[in-house]
């Protein structure tokens, strides 16, 4: 669109890592980038009011409609990847501010799935703990091989858990509303009820997407049908899973354990009742969070802002729902 006023104030939100300047050259672009996470309508109204574009990382910042309306003079939406659930994409709409994503590699939180199940299950938090204190081997972990992994999801990401559970001699069931016996055999896997899986599986993984049919799809019924001492890993979304039943559940020390990458809210606030729960693995939400991915996301916004001021086609719109 050429004769676009350029680029005045671009903001950078919720850095924690101080990963945007690290991973892309920003010289030329008005940027500020904040690495503190700001909650709260009012707060982010007045924090944003005079930047003209802002880029997203992934959906640490939701912005819905009322924030959007708020703030008149932006122009421009950049977020990592090419989905947000917390950006009302028919509101940007309206105003006629361009959303455009960045390019986004699946397979880290793949890695960190499977970090967290080996973690899990030879207890190496407890156990380097444990060394650091002067006690040495306190516990028994167990073997994956021959064990059942459960995946609830069998999309890209849960194909790819899957097949890295038969790698370590896993026997494969998977579950999820939609999948049918001919998917999950493609996926080297065997479809199977979604009680049947919690019956069965000695890890459970999820890979579903969040949305009102998944909420809270592990619940109460599904941790009590686990058997006593299994593993439940999730490296999807908070809401796929009951946090008073799962603190139940490890309160009992029915549940052997529970890797938890993701958080509701985010960050997680001191005295979350999920820091004092037992058996527990709790991390940032490192799923996606490479040096590799960095680089895409972050040259992707920068490739962005930069067609914006040179007035040419802008890579990468998101299509609005």
């Amino acid at each position: 669109m050429p004769g676009r006023p350029p680029l005045a104030a671009v903001a950078v939100l919720d850095d924690f890592a101080a990963a945007a300047r690290a991973s892309a050259d920003w010289s030329g672009l008005p940027v500020t980038v904040f690495r503190d996470h700001l909650s709260g309508e009012d707060a982010l109204a007045e924090r944003l009011a005079g930047f003209d574009a802002l880029v997203l990382i992934r959906e640490r910042t939701a912005l819905p409609r009322r924030l959007i309306e708020r703030l008149p003079a932006l122009r421009l939406v950049v977020t990592t990847g090419m989905s947000n659930r917390t950006l009302d994409m028919e509101a940007c709409a309206a105003r006629g501010i361009p959303v455009l994503g960045t390019a986004s590699l699946p397979t880290p939180t793949v890695e960190m799935t499977w970090a967290l199940i080996l973690s899990l299950a030879r207890r190496v938090p407890w156990e380097d703990a444990a060394l650091r204190e002067g006690r040495w081997h306190t516990g028994t972990g167990r073997s994956l091989s021959g064990a059942v992994l459960g995946v609830l999801g069998l999309g890209k990401l849960g194909r790819q858990v899957a097949a890295l559970g038969r790698a370590f001699g896993m026997e494969v069931i998977a579950w999820s509303p939609n999948l049918t016996a001919e998917g999950a055999a493609e996926a080297g896997a065997r479809r199977v009820e979604k009680e049947a899986l919690f019956r069965a599986a000695d890890v459970v993984t999820l890979h579903l997407v969040l949305g009102p049919r998944s909420r809270g799809v592990v619940g109460a019924a599904e941790l009590a049908a686990m058997k006593p001492g299994a593993l439940l890993v999730n490296t999807a979304r908070a809401g796929l899973v009951d946090q008073e039943a799962l603190l139940a559940a490890l309160r009992s020390g029915h549940l052997g354990g529970a890797a938890i990458d993701v958080h509701d809210p985010e960050p997680m606030p001191p005295g979350h009742p999920l820091l004092s729960a037992p058996r527990t693995i709790l991390t940032p939400h490192l799923g996606y969070a490479t040096a590799e991915n960095h680089r895409l996301y972050f040259e992707g916004a920068v490739e962005a802002l930069r067609a914006w001021n040179a007035g040419v086609s802008l890579p990468r719109p998101l299509a609005t729902p």
